[in-house]
């Protein structure tokens, strides 16, 4: 097993055992792509959509938020183009019966073609040292060129098939790059078929097509059907965004990657209404204003990226990614996309209802132009927790062991901020002292108490889970009223008054010290 796959392996091991997720349904043997969060899971989950909602809300005058219903009037999907558009390429292997959606196996077959570039410029590295010029190595060594031209050969064929959806040419573009099934090696592939990705239900007690209901497959078209709603009531002007949380449903073909790619996920979308005509100005401004987003946080900049759509969707004009590096790869973490004014003219077409903006600066009514940025909720927690958990020496270990696992948060985001730990648990006036500090502390952030083991191992399952500072209550204690604060990341530990504790904890990990 490649060292990503065991590290990604080690990363869902750790969600399990520290309580951050779980399987769904795990005692009737699960649901396949469907998890819950845990107890420092749901902490870790809220913080990362305080951080989010702040950032968009609070930090701006202009954009205010919105909860809308999961269920829609059927309708609001075939305005969107969900109904007829909403489709996955799906492709089975006669022999393994697995399934797989065809663009990501020919997206797989130029990830390889990638890896043998960056082989090949990592060995040259090595070779030159200083002295290497990696753009001029690319455009020179014969065999880096083939390598290059082939990658982009394949992907303007696959963009050029998937919005034209030519299912035939998926079928025979696999064929031509004999690309095999990851598991098996089989190449005995079945033809190319769509797949509508939204779930159905019905309403009430009537069943047929005029009960049906459709599971939201995204949250923002509660967003565009309550446009001028939202405007009328808070009296906005353009420009002027609108932000939501919510639950999203996609019945994937492939869902796997544990939370990457799941059945029933979360987003954070906010779509911004603008004038038309200005919308690449305002696409570029959350460009950069979300990529700062990410950074703010202490992801390391070469973990993150910008990837341009080269298959736009059907009701955009402009679009790019933000892609992490996951340990299986660089994927999907962010879209912002240029909407135009694509929704909110299909449904007021649809619905013979005006959602049309006046102006007054120009004087007249016009549907507005959009510019969104949609990220998954879970994608987040997962792209958090594959940057923080790390593995590292521990000098000096008081409790013998030489290594430790910790979740190196940012404090602001950490399910748990502080832990109160007595030296000794059968010490009733450490354990009183400790109980009466923490009584104290709970009130200003999450903090947990705990004296179920020697003090070595309460820090590394504190550290485990991320929390940032432990306060520790010994004898010294009860002589001066002085505790230690021991620092995760650093393990270095400061004296301090006990009546400073809330002041020194609260100040380090208030989210304010983000947007400040």
């Amino acid at each position: 097993m490649s060292q990503q796959n065991e590290l990604f392996k080690k990363l869902t091991a750790h969600c399990k055992e520290y309580g951050f997720i779980y399987q769904s349904s795990e005692i009737y043997d699960g649901l396949s792509a469907v998890y819950d969060y845990g107890p420092y899971g749901v902490l870790l989950k809220n913080n990362i959509k305080e951080y989010w909602w702040k950032a968009m809300v609070q930090m701006h005058e202009n954009i205010v938020g919105l909860d809308c219903a999961i269920f829609m009037h059927p309708k609001t999907w075939v305005a969107s183009g969900h109904v007829d558009a909403f489709n996955d390429p799906l492709i089975d292997n006669k022999d393994s019966k697995r399934r797989y959606r065809a663009d990501q196996l020919v997206e797989g077959y130029m990830e390889k073609v990638q890896g043998k570039i960056d082989k090949e410029v990592e060995k040259a590295r090595k070779r030159f040292g200083d002295t290497f010029d990696e753009p001029m190595f690319l455009k020179t060594n014969e065999r880096v060129v083939k390598y290059v031209e082939e990658h982009e050969t394949v992907r303007l064929r696959l963009a050029d098939l998937m919005t034209r959806k030519d299912l035939e040419g998926l079928k025979n573009l696999i064929d031509a790059l004999e690309i095999a099934d990851p598991e098996t090696g089989s190449r005995n592939w079945t033809e190319v078929r769509q797949f509508n990705l939204m779930f159905t239900t019905q309403l009430g007690n009537i069943s047929g097509e005029e009960g049906k209901l459709y599971l939201r497959p995204e949250t923002a078209q509660g967003i565009f059907v309550n446009f001028l709603n939202v405007q009328k009531t808070t009296r906005q002007k353009l420009p002027f965004g609108i932000a939501q949380i919510g639950k999203a449903f996609r019945n994937e073909i492939v869902a796997r990657q544990f939370i990457f790619r799941m059945r029933e996920f979360e987003q954070m979308e906010m779509q911004f209404f603008i004038r038309p005509g200005t919308e690449m100005e305002w696409y570029k401004y959350w460009k950069e204003t979300r990529m700062k987003w990410h950074l703010a946080l202490g992801t390391p900049a070469e973990k993150l990226r910008f990837h341009d759509h080269d298959n736009l969707a059907h009701y955009a004009n402009a679009a790019v990614d933000i892609e992490f590096e996951f340990p299986f790869g660089f994927k999907e973490l962010e879209g912002i996309h240029s909407r135009t004014d694509f929704d909110l003219t299909s449904h007021q077409e649809l619905s013979g209802k005006k959602l049309q903006y006046f102006d007054p600066e120009l004087n007249e009514n016009y549907v507005p132009f959009v510019v969104e940025t949609s990220i998954g909720c879970d994608r987040m927690f997962l792209a958090i927790l594959s940057h923080a958990l790390i593995e590292e020496a521990v000098p000096g270990s008081e409790d013998g062991e030489n290594t430790r696992d910790v979740l190196k948060l940012h404090p602001a985001l950490a399910p748990i901020k502080c832990a109160v730990l007595p030296l000794k648990r059968n010490e009733d006036a450490l354990v009183e002292k400790a109980r009466s500090i923490f009584n104290e502390l709970k009130f200003s952030f999450p903090c947990q108490y705990d004296d179920t083991g020697s003090i070595g191992k309460l820090y590394r399952r504190q550290d485990a889970i991320g929390t940032p500072y432990c306060v520790t209550v010994d004898f010294e204690t009860l002589e001066n009223n002085t505790v230690t604060i021991r620092e995760r990341d650093s393990m270095v530990q400061e004296r301090v008054p006990v009546s400073r504790v809330e002041q020194i904890v609260g100040e380090r990990v208030d989210m304010r010290k983000i947007f400040k």
